[in-house]
């Protein structure tokens, strides 16, 4: 029989608390380890939400759905995958459930099914120049184009891409992860790989012609300072 976990109650937890121990306590209805597990996987999970949802706010409120069915269910976790596994599939599902219903809503099937075929296609700066203002601006700005890059990408590339490359898992990991074969991780992370790196080459094509550009404006400016001079 499935044993939902008790009335939350406070209670103080190691922060290097195991996964095992940590579920233990959050079946024993303590607030502090549930607490604890959201803090500790938040971040993996919001990335693997966002990742195959495209928005910011669908992507908190998947994610507080499937903390609550993670804690309704938790009794089912058997320590057979890691926890982190685990938790990551409860996310998907909640992920997959929204985008049928979205498809449903939208009158149209749904692009891509994460267990089924593979039908669709430096290290860190050193720490002064990290911190510059400027070199936190030029981050971001990368960020951006890179996130609008992913967003481009099919949904299970865009999800395989963001658990190996951005949460760095394994290929194993992976695949419990999304329920797919080994193989079609390594497909799927090479072909959303390539696809990335062409859809970024072309942006710096089109941006290489415009480099140092030399419009109107400056142009006017030089003139007319040189006629200055020259008639000074």
């Amino acid at each position: 029989m499935t044993r939902t976990p008790g009335p939350l109650q406070s209670a103080p937890l190691p922060a290097d608390i195991d996964d095992a121990t940590l579920a233990r306590r959050v079946l024993a209805g303590e607030s502090g380890a549930f607490e604890l597990l959201m803090r500790r996987y938040n971040r993996r999970l919001y990335r693997v939400a966002r990742s195959m949802l495209r928005n910011d706010a669908e992507a908190e409120d998947a994610l507080q759905d499937a903390y609550l069915a993670a804690y309704q269910s938790l009794a089912n976790f058997r320590g057979e995958a890691s926890l982190a596994t685990w938790l990551s599939r409860v996310v998907v599902n909640q992920c997959l459930g929204r985008m049928r219903r979205q498809a449903r809503r939208d009158n149209i099937v749904p692009m891509v099914s994460l267990g089924g075929p593979d039908e669709q296609e430096h290290a860190a700066m050193a720490s002064d120049e990290t911190h510059r203002p400027d070199r936190a601006l030029l981050r971001a700005e990368l960020r951006a184009v890179l996130e609008r890059k992913l967003d481009e990408l099919p949904e299970t590339f865009r999800t395989v891409f963001v658990l190996r490359c951005v949460e760095e898992l394994s290929v194993e990991e992976t695949a419990r992860c999304l329920d797919i074969p080994e193989a079609t991780v390594r497909t799927r992370h090479f072909r959303a790989r390539s696809m990335l790196r062409e859809s970024l080459a072309q942006d710096i094509d089109v941006a290489e012609r415009d480099v140092f550009s030399f419009d109107g404006e400056r142009c006017d400016r030089i003139v007319a300072g040189v006629l200055r001079r020259v008639s000074g």
